[in-house]
């Protein structure tokens, strides 16, 4: 298909028919934007991670639009059920569409994936395998109305689920100094927390936020004198989508939940995309491969919650470089997996 748009575009513009030469190279773009929207970042060694069988009950905790899903379905044949979970409508009825042939194989879930525990004890009491790929979603980069990217103008949007209220304008205008300067410093380490905070406060009384290119050339311009190998913004804007979808405080909850519904022997692996999501994901596999003894009884060692979970990955698995090149966006993915241990005294 490529080759037959590339040759049409040199018969086009050797006979000088520039419009049409430049639609055909767009339509070539949009084709191979759209391929590259279904790479699922680290697949193999994804698939390797959870050990699917034929027949296993697995989760993808974070739909998005169904690449992941794919091959896992594929990996659990027909006798197999996904549960998928996906807060933004748009992916979920696009995932919906791109897998299709296994409908009746898929129960979708319209929520966050903090609702997971309640959301499984409706279908099922156990499951085999979970995944949680926390990334931005292509059309959530690519779309500048969802407001999550400063390379194109778009409303200071930033919400995953469309159903809530809370928008990264309604951050920027809104909150107070401290506010601004907690989240920005707590979810976004910027360094410049505090000066970026007081002038953002001072030019809103005058002038309010309303889209991503105002706010980041506002921030570059008040971090000029500083150095830094990324875009001034960045910081500023992985906090503000960090803050108005609340997204450490549902992780945080969610992992646990996950090793409670998975059976002994199912897999859970967990791709973050940065040092605050993959902190808590070590943490977490840490704290529940030991057992819990009560803080109250130092002296006698009571244990009032046995280790759940052995870890299968000590340090984090990353993409090759073969496959940043051939996908930009995995390049920070940081991959960690535990298994579900046998529970000895389970009450």
């Amino acid at each position: 298909m490529f080759d037959h748009l590339l040759f049409l575009g040199y018969f086009l513009r050797t006979t000088c028919a520039k419009k049409l030469y430049t639609a055909c190279t767009q339509v070539l773009h949009r084709a191979r934007t759209k391929t590259k929207m279904h790479i699922p970042v680290l697949k193999k060694e994804v698939l390797e991670s959870l050990q699917l069988k034929k027949g296993d009950k697995v989760v993808d905790a974070t739909l998005g639009l169904g690449g992941h899903a794919a091959e896992m379905l594929e990996q659990i044949g027909d006798e197999g059920h996904l549960y998928a979970f996906e807060q933004d409508e748009r992916n979920l009825e696009a995932a919906k569409q791109n897998l299709g042939e296994y409908a009746l194989q898929i129960t979708f879930f319209h929520t966050n994936f903090v609702s997971l525990k309640t959301c499984l004890e409706e279908s099922t009491d156990a499951v085999d395998a979970i995944l949680f790929d926390l990334g931005l979603s292509s059309p959530h980069v690519d779309d500048a109305d969802r407001g999550f990217s400063f390379q194109s103008d778009g409303p200071l949007d930033m919400r995953f689920d469309q159903r809530q209220s809370l928008t990264a304008a309604d951050i920027v205008n809104k909150w107070n100094e401290s506010e601004l300067v907690e989240i920005f410093s707590r979810y976004g380490e910027e360094r410049a927390s505090k000066k970026v905070a007081r002038m953002i406060v001072a030019e809103r009384k005058k002038n309010p936020f309303h889209t991503t290119v105002q706010l980041a050339d506002f921030i570059r311009n008040q971090k000029k004198h500083i150095r830094e190998k990324k875009d001034a913004a960045t910081n500023v804007f992985q906090a503000l989508r960090i803050a108005v979808n609340d997204e450490l405080r549902v992780l945080e909850e969610v992992l646990p939940q996950a090793i409670g519904v998975l059976a002994p022997g199912g897999r859970l692996s967990v791709i973050s995309y940065h040092s605050l999501e993959d902190r808590i994901v070590k943490n977490v596999f840490r704290d529940y491969s030991k057992d819990f003894e009560d803080p109250d009884e130092p002296l006698i060692n009571k244990v009032i919650r046995e280790k759940q979970v052995k870890l299968i990955t000590k340090k984090p698995i990353t993409p090759s470089q073969e496959e940043i090149d051939e996908n930009p966006r995995a390049r920070s993915a940081k991959m960690r997996v535990s298994e579900k241990l046998e529970i000895r005294n389970q009450k």
